[in-house]
């Protein structure tokens, strides 16, 4: 004999589906199919705690009583827990890249996020950059582009493998040689857009498949030609705030949606005018910290809800005064701001606890001081 427990069964308008008395658990040694549907798809009245299946991001998602927030069903766990420095302990492993020291270097360094220390010795990049932009997958870390000593203009895309440490391999080019570009991911496509070029500023958007190895492939265009912009994600978009272009700094947030191709659409507006910040997001929030315009003095830390659209809104401040060429990585709960110049070159590492608001909180510090690297994650919010 079978038996049926439910105790509410109703459909998402909550217009006349029966009720049956009686359930508290639900159990199944095999599975069972959550309700599933696009983004646009969600209920217009979603309860606390509905849960459902995101066929535009792959994830499972529930709904917090605010948002909707993804299931996170792997931490890729990393880090020896008999350490006592920062790659010790468990959680996500957050990279830095190349960079000026103050000459240019082909040093990575990792941290694992969900702890406080000094960074440790990963590998080195193909080649000596600076200004390049990272994106990464849960498995892979990219870097692509760059300033290098010649020529100083790169198209080069480095790759990594996270959870283990050692020198970068080639994964092939960018569709042009730019530095000073933005880069941001979700778990299989890598995007780089805008960026200085021969001959001029450029609007370009380029994609690649993070898993494979192969050249970028044309993805759209910017709103505008913009360099020294920054970026983060959500599993669904990518979002480009700041930059510089037209003889002018702006505060220009634009967005994409990473699984087609076209160009970029209107977000909203950072609080300020931005260029060379630090960017970095969880599957909700994305956080613009430091830059500069009009001169290095921005300590602000900007946030925007990424599913939304609209003006971003101030998150509090990081821990030193005038800082820019900063970059930022990030897992599910973290932000981390790393590196930067001040009128002199930082090693100071910052974190922020992305749901909340207020200041940063020192994290530890990079290998040297150190500005424009390019950082990535394997916690992400567009993973």
């Amino acid at each position: 004999m079978s038996r049926l427990n439910v105790g509410n069964l109703f459909n998402e308008n909550e217009d006349g589906a029966p009720v049956v008395s009686g359930i508290s658990t639900f159990s199944s040694p095999h599975y069972f199919v959550p309700p599933s549907g696009s983004t646009a798809q969600r209920p217009s009245n979603p309860g606390e705690g509905m849960i459902r299946f995101n066929t535009d991001s792959g994830h499972l998602e529930y709904y917090t009583g605010t948002h909707w927030a993804d299931v996170i069903t792997n931490n890729n766990e990393l880090g020896n827990q008999l350490v006592t420095n920062s790659a010790g302990g468990t959680g996500h492993r957050g990279l830095f890249a190349g960079g000026l020291t103050p000459t240019i270097v082909d040093r990575i360094d990792y941290i694992s996020i969900s702890t406080q220390g000094n960074s440790q010795d990963f590998g080195d990049l193909v080649s000596a950059t600076r200004l390049a932009a990272g994106c990464a997958s849960a498995i892979r870390g990219i870097f692509a582009g760059g300033n290098s000593p010649s020529p100083t203009k790169s198209n080069k895309i480095d790759l990594v493998t996270i959870a283990s440490t050692g020198n970068a391999l080639d994964f092939g080019n960018l569709t042009r040689a730019t530095n000073q570009h933005a880069g941001c991911s979700n778990s299989t496509r890598g995007i780089t857009a805008g960026g200085d070029s021969d001959p001029a500023v450029t609007d370009i958007i380029d994609y690649i498949t993070i898993a494979s190895t192969g050249d970028a492939v044309d993805f759209g265009n910017l709103l505008a030609a913009r360099e020294q912009l920054s970026a983060c994600a959500s599993s669904v978009r990518g979002i480009f705030g700041g930059g510089y272009g037209g003889f002018s700094a702006h505060n220009t947030i634009q967005y994409i949606t990473i699984s087609t191709t076209g160009n970029s659409q209107d977000f909203g507006d950072l609080t300020t005018n931005r260029t060379f910040a630090g960017s970095c997001s969880n599957s909700t929030r994305g956080l613009w910290g430091g830059g500069m315009y009009p001169t290095p003095n921005n300590t602000l830390i900007d946030f925007v809800t990424i599913a939304s659209t609209g003006n971003a809104q101030d998150f509090g401040d990081l821990t030193s005064t005038g800082r820019f060429l900063l970059d930022a990585c990030s897992s599910s709960t973290r932000g981390v701001f790393g590196g930067g110049y001040t009128g002199l070159l930082v090693d100071t590492i910052d974190f922020v606890t992305i749901l909340t608001t207020g200041n940063g909180v020192d994290f530890g510090n990079l290998q040297s001081t150190t500005h424009s690297a390019a950082a990535c994650s394997n916690g992400h919010g567009g993973l």
